[in-house]
């Protein structure tokens, strides 16, 4: 890496200045997690905005609001209430015609079946289900809900998109990103899940941050992948060993409100407190496939 740590990490910071923001906040699929007030609500939200979160920002969030819109202002609640078939009825019903892109009404319903099937197992949500065993890596606990999930939830697109296996070198973008929420304490997140080995995070890898991140010397790496996940996460980690993921929200958000042209000019890119240190247009920065 050209740049030297202190000089990335001031970058960086001066990065989450300008972004950890309110109004960022509110184009973020995070605040529809937010405008719950009991933790488990918060939980049953994120579960539903964290794997729905792919595709333009604004419709996304409509279609996450749209689809929690049928269980209230206390959707736990409204789940553990309902039997299976009632379950199945009332969103039949109310969700009649909700699709997001690859996700369609009966999706979601298996989605939300699966987290009450898997609250009635431990009594308190999911986190027990993402809970590694002593000295084992958090991505085996994944891997294991992630296999059972593939055998309960019918086999649709929808479904199958959701449940990547990080062992078989998947990103897991939308698994990482509800982790964050669940777990990280500082702003934004939720920071719920006090268990959770919060330092094992990995960032939740999207096209932005991937991007961004080849940019700035994070990776070398041309494929969006696991691999290139934990590369990142590394890299953070040695400008902030107690909070690398603080950096996530900053990146993604560089990209996600289209601030970021991908190619450097002085004209477009002076005012990005990451001009000095990015490569953007250089041959080691090429772009990542899409």
């Amino acid at each position: 890496m050209g740049t030297s740590r202190a000089t990335l990490k001031a970058r960086l910071d001066g990065l989450c200045e300008r972004y950890d923001t309110a109004g960022a906040l509110a184009k973020d699929p995070l605040s529809v997690a937010l405008a719950y007030d009991a933790p488990l609500d918060q939980e049953v939200a994120a579960f539903v905005a964290a794997h729905l979160a792919y595709g333009r920002v604004a419709p996304m969030i409509r279609a996450v609001q749209a689809a929690l819109a049928p269980l209230g202002r206390e959707p736990a609640a409204w789940l553990r209430e309902r039997s299976e078939a009632e379950l199945r009825r009332s969103l039949n019903g109310s969700l009649a015609g909700w699709a997001w892109r690859f996700h369609t009404a009966d999706d979601l319903a298996a989605w939300l079946l699966a987290w009450k099937r898997l609250d009635a197992q431990s009594g308190s949500g999911l986190e027990a289900h993402l809970q590694p065993q002593p000295s084992e890596d958090p991505d085996l606990a994944l891997s294991r809900l992630v296999q059972r999930l593939r055998t309960e939830l019918p086999d649709s697109y929808g479904s199958r998109f959701s449940l990547p296996d990080p062992l078989e070198g998947a990103a897991c973008k939308r698994w990482r990103m509800f982790l964050r929420w669940m777990v990280r304490p500082g702003w934004p997140d939720l920071g719920l899940w006090t268990r959770y080995p919060a330092h094992q995070l990995v960032i939740p890898l999207d096209t932005h941050v991937a991007r961004v991140s080849r940019f700035i010397g994070l990776t070398r790496r041309a494929t969006p992948d696991g691999r290139m996940a934990r590369e990142i996460t590394e890299a953070l980690r040695r400008l902030d060993p107690v909070d690398p993921l603080r950096y996530d929200f900053a990146l993604s958000h560089l990209g996600i409100l289209g601030d970021c042209p991908g190619v450097r000019h002085r004209s477009t890119c002076a005012e990005c407190p990451l001009y000095t240190v990015c490569r953007a247009g250089s041959e080691s920065a090429a772009r990542i496939p899409r």
